[in-house]
């Protein structure tokens, strides 16, 4: 498999585009489009939050026929909370894209990200469509990435091939997200798109099975938010023989998706609001994958693990009691805690590790939690917390 990430994304299939339609008060770019020359598979994952945005509510209602062509996706505003009208704009959005491109209104998905309560600048929007059909190209999808920016330092663009009886297949993933990063999902759009040939079912379980391993292995802040959205797209233009269930070729497109989708997830955290540090936590030799899983969002969520990894402290006791705390049995001394490769506590007991101050100077940190109680294994991937993350949360708005 090839895993180079390159500076121009194509796709085969598949053109992209943004515009900036003055959506953000600061302006820059926000308001992007992807299309498909030919209508596509499509299966989503979206926020369990019970008050879904606007558009998460109509992509539920248009992803289940399975096929889609276009999504057109906002940033600067959520269109969540806004009640019926802001349906309506979702609606109203959509079919202005629609009538542009000349295809049934129903092939059309639409994502928003940014402020919640607040309706959408309808007009503005609608405006900036005739431009952002305009501007498609297939060299458009990293252009696609920077106009889903909210407080995204950067744009999140992922890429990999594989290959499938004999046929080049690409995956190609883009995503925005910094803040109120949690599972189910996270605070997040993404949209992976691929030239794959493979039935929708398929495609379903493994699309869901690479969310559940990669963003919903994640954490920043532990909020969760309204308009969470991930979509893949499978045009089915690289011509191999489809893949399902039981075909030779299910495990190169498996590995190749998820590790795209591994890459933005990654992204997603290292970019967390005011984050200095990537945070990569292993619980191992856990009873079942639901207690490992238990232990490791402990430790993850915890502000002072957080604060301590800011402070570059290796302070292994805020480490220990957040595992502590979940009511997962295991034994105090058979758990043993070390960061990279340096051990900090033991047999029941702290150790000296004198190493532990140089690595935690690292933007990339692991810690692995091994627990004594049996295979189960899960990690997670979080950020420090900084000062910097309360300035821009206390002043979202304004």
């Amino acid at each position: 498999m090839d895993t180079t990430i390159h500076d121009t994304i194509r796709v085969p299939g598949f053109l992209g585009s943004s515009v900036a339609a003055g959506v953000k008060s600061g302006g820059g770019r926000d308001l992007s489009l992807i299309f498909s020359d030919v209508p596509a598979r499509a299966a989503g994952v979206f926020t369990t939050n019970r008050f879904k945005a606007a558009p998460v509510v109509l992509d539920l209602e248009r992803i289940s026929r399975h096929h889609s062509q276009c999504i057109i996706a906002n940033s600067g505003n959520a269109n969540a909370a806004t009640g019926e009208e802001g349906y309506r704009d979702a609606v109203a959005m959509s079919k202005a894209v629609s009538d542009r491109l000349g295809i049934d209104d129903g092939l059309v998905l639409v994502a928003s990200t940014g402020i919640i309560g607040e309706r959408l600048p309808l007009e503005k929007i609608v405006g900036a469509v005739g431009p952002l059909v305009e501007g498609l190209s297939a060299d458009g999808i990293s252009a696609a990435a920077e106009g889903i920016m909210t407080t995204d330092r950067f744009p999140k663009v992922a890429w990999r091939m594989c290959s499938v009886g004999g046929k080049e297949i690409t995956v190609c993933g883009i995503a925005k997200g910094a803040g109120m990063i949690e599972p189910n999902m996270a605070t997040m759009l993404s949209f992976v798109l691929t030239d794959a040939h493979i039935g929708q079912d398929c495609l379903d379980g493994v699309f869901r099975e690479s969310a559940d391993r990669s963003f919903n292995a994640i954490t920043v802040d532990g909020c969760m938010s309204t308009n969470d959205t991930a979509i893949i797209l499978a045009n089915g233009m690289a011509g191999n023989s489809s893949i399902d269930t039981r075909s030779n070729g299910l495990t190169a497109f498996r590995d190749a998706l998820f590790d795209v989708m591994e890459s933005l997830a990654r992204d997603i955290v290292r970019d967390g609001e005011g984050a200095t540090k990537l945070i990569e936590i292993v619980v191992e030799s856990a009873k079942t994958a639901g207690d490992a899983r238990k232990v490791a969002y402990a430790i993850a969520r915890s502000n002072l693990v957080k604060t301590a990894f800011f402070g570059e402290d290796p302070n292994w006791g805020r480490i220990i009691s957040a595992a502590g705390s979940t009511g997962v049995p295991f034994s105090t001394t058979s758990l043993d805690l070390h960061i990279e490769h340096v051990p900090l506590f033991i047999n029941g007991r702290g150790v000296a590790g004198k190493d532990a101050a140089e690595v935690m100077k690292k933007d990339t940190i692991r810690v692995f939690v091994r627990l004594g109680m049996g295979d189960a294994t899960f990690r997670v991937y979080a950020s420090d917390l900084s000062h910097e993350y309360v300035d821009i949360n206390a002043l979202y708005r304004t």
